[in-house]
């Protein structure tokens, strides 16, 4: 019965192929006429982006937009290319494909059920079509789904309870922008609460659920569905007699009902799905992230959850001795005192205008939430002032406001160019924010392998080795700064940040300290990443370094520098750290260790994008070699950061 089956899938295809008659060479393979299935299902192809997809060749893998390996599929990247036509099911014969991107294209109809039938994707992005109908029942079979984006599209029904059975979603799930109808389901709480959730702009009505990690959904994951009301929206619900929910209560206008196009019907959001257009899909993963961009609304319930905020006359300002930070205390009930210090004497910003303040959710991770605030003070004069607030989970300690207060002072003192800056930050019992610059152009982890909110092209060779530099000078400062020998504990791809310039900033030092437990593996504990990275579970994360996934040990100086290495090794291959198909079950040190080792072509690990770069051979081997030396599984044996930063700076560009 195997073997039939084996064959019965070239033979559709071929039928598939005479029926749209196309011209098939009979040495190219499966995953040829898969792809020239697509190719035929495409009316209008402005960019000419499928040209060169030639029936007479024995293979796609050279084709532009696909990514093999071991001479199969496993990614199909056709973002943003103007394509009209529709989506064939023969893509579900892509069975080593692990990443779909065609977003931003004119795809419409309806999402095959067959396209579930490549059972290893890991990423999903359809995001900004035309496609119409339910989402298929048979998505529930990608167990390795981490990122789902269908936002922008026309589809609709109620939001399936099916999607909790994508087990491996850590990610985003992004079903904004669409014309869903009915209740939020109330198992939606049990997404990890490490998922970002967006469902912004359908038609969804009814109470939020006050479930699980749907407490943890900024308001932003909700707006612009009129019928929907209660925490964390300012929309209270509506007594039970009077169901009725108004769009306006000032001009009494209904709310409307199933809109056929979101960008003309919902009233007043046409501005808010251009800006959307601009900016991409949320993710996340970046972020960057990233990067899970939401739309604005007012965070003084969600940010700060006080029952009793801070009123004219009832905040008080004192100068702290020895350090001259502004410190506003703000009362609270119980007598406690909240207290929002400033640490930069340059920021122009005041706990009044936070509470006033936009915010748009940019990632989550074990350490806590992070916005993007955008903060004015309303009066046109002040500029306005956009940082990041990272609302910090309890952790498994207690803080006294001048331990806390010491250990923030010691986090702001290690400032480098290639650090993250830490600006301000506000304590209370059960609150506890950092306010760190914002950085614009998301993490690297979305650089490199896409994601909603990347607006980055391909990186080049010398701008991928920039950002190995920088981020090492980073490490290197923070790990000499102090006899106490401080370490970062998390680098990953994700906690890098790039600039406009793609300049790399070090994000989330010090959060090892503030939220512990945050940089050691502990008994039965799931470790993930940040919202735009993979699933990764412990003790098997392939950032930690093996003698930090040992239960109850803690990172060291060396630890960052295997992290290091990884992130190296993903900035030349291009592919995730995982032991996905994408590395053919191993993890990525030890399939470019083997290739080394059995001297095999460049070629079968280095990131299809700098092949072209063929003058960087060189420098592109001596990285390898410096990333490798990082990854050595004796700690010993691994250089100290200076050394590392010293070779890659040796490096010089042609």
């Amino acid at each position: 019965m195997e073997t039939q089956t084996l064959v019965v899938f070239p033979v559709l295809l071929l039928l598939t192929a005479v029926l749209f008659n196309i011209p098939v060479s009979v040495s190219l393979n499966q995953d040829g006429l898969a792809l020239l299935a697509l190719k035929a299902a495409i009316s209008t192809d402005p960019t000419r982006s499928l040209d060169s997809w030639s029936e007479s060749d024995s293979t796609p893998c050279h084709w532009p937009g696909i990514h093999c390996i071991r001479n199969r599929v496993s990614s199909l990247y056709l973002p943003n290319k103007n394509l009209t036509g529709y989506i064939p099911s023969e893509l579900g014969y892509l069975n080593s494909l692990t990443r779909l991107n065609l977003a931003r294209n004119n795809f419409s109809k309806i999402i095959p059920t067959n396209l579930f039938n490549a059972t290893n994707l890991v990423s999903v992005d359809l995001s900004q079509n035309s496609l119409s109908g339910p989402i298929p029942d048979q998505i529930k079979t990608l167990q390795n789904l981490t990122h789902l984006d269908l936002s922008m599209n026309l589809l609709n029904g109620s939001l399936p309870d099916f999607l909790l059975d994508l087990r491996g979603l850590t990610g985003t799930l992004n079903l904004s922008f669409n014309q869903f109808s009915g209740e939020i389901p109330a198992m939606y709480g049990h997404f990890p609460v490490m998922v970002s959730l967006d469902l912004r702009y359908n038609n969804l009505s009814g109470e939020i659920p006050q479930v699980g990690s749907l407490l943890n959904q900024g308001p932003t994951a909700f707006s612009g569905n009129p019928r929907l009301c209660g925490f964390p929206l300012e929309s209270p619900c509506p007594e039970a007699e009077n169901p009725k929910v108004l769009a306006n209560p000032e001009d009494g206008e209904e709310a409307p009902q199933n809109p056929k196009n979101p960008s003309s019907e919902f009233g007043g959001e046409e501005e808010e799905r251009k800006k959307y257009e601009r900016s991409g899909s949320m993710a996340v993963s970046v972020i960057s992230g990233v990067s899970v961009v939401v739309g604005a609304v007012s965070v003084s319930v969600w940010l700060f959850r006080r029952k009793r905020r801070s009123r004219e006359g009832k905040t008080g300002h004192e100068k702290k001795a020895g350090f001259g930070h502004d410190i506003v205390v703000v009362d609270e009930e119980e007598g406690q005192n909240g207290k929002f210090i400033v640490l930069e004497e340059g920021l122009d910003l005041e706990l009044e205008d936070l509470l006033r303040a936009s915010a748009y959710v940019v990632g989550k991770s074990r350490s806590g939430i992070v916005y993007k605030v955008v903060a004015g003070r309303g009066s046109g004069v002040a500029p306005t002032a956009v940082v990041a607030v990272r609302r910090l989970s309890d952790g498994d300690a207690t803080w006294r406001f001048k331990d806390f207060e010491s250990e923030v002072e010691a986090i702001w003192r290690v400032q480098h160019p290639n650090i993250v800056r830490l600006r301000a930050f506000y304590y209370a019992n059960d609150e506890k924010l950092l306010i760190t610059d914002f950085v614009r152009n998301g993490s690297l982890y979305s650089a490199l392998h896409g994601g909603p909110s990347n607006s980055v092209p391909p990186l080049l060779w010398a701008v991928r080795l920039k950002i190995a530099q920088g981020t090492a000078r980073g490490l290197v400062y923070i790990h000499e700064y102090s006899p106490r020998k401080f370490v970062h504990g998390n680098i990953k791809s994700t906690k890098i940040l790039l600039d406009d310039e793609l300049q790399p900033y070090i994000s989330g030092f010090g959060l090892n300290r503030l939220v512990p437990g945050t940089s050691r593996v502990t008994k039965n504990q799931t470790i993930v990443t940040s919202v735009m990275g993979s699933r990764i579970s412990a003790p098997s994360n392939i950032y930690l370094a093996p003698e930090a996934r040992i239960y109850g040990s803690k990172y060291n100086q060396k630890s960052d520098v295997y992290s290091f290495g990884i992130v190296l090794l993903e900035m030349l291959t291009g592919r995730l750290p995982d032991a996905g198909p994408e590395n053919d079950g191993k993890g990525l040190e030890s399939l470019v260790r083997k290739a080394f080792r059995e001297e095999r072509p460049l070629s079968e690990i280095i990131d299809p994008a700098l092949l072209k770069e063929v003058h960087a051979k060189k420098q592109v081997v001596t990285a390898f070699h410096i990333a490798l030396n990082c990854t050595e599984l004796d700690p010993e044996v691994r250089p100290k950061m200076r050394t590392v930063s010293d070779s890659l700076d040796r490096i010089k560009l042609q």
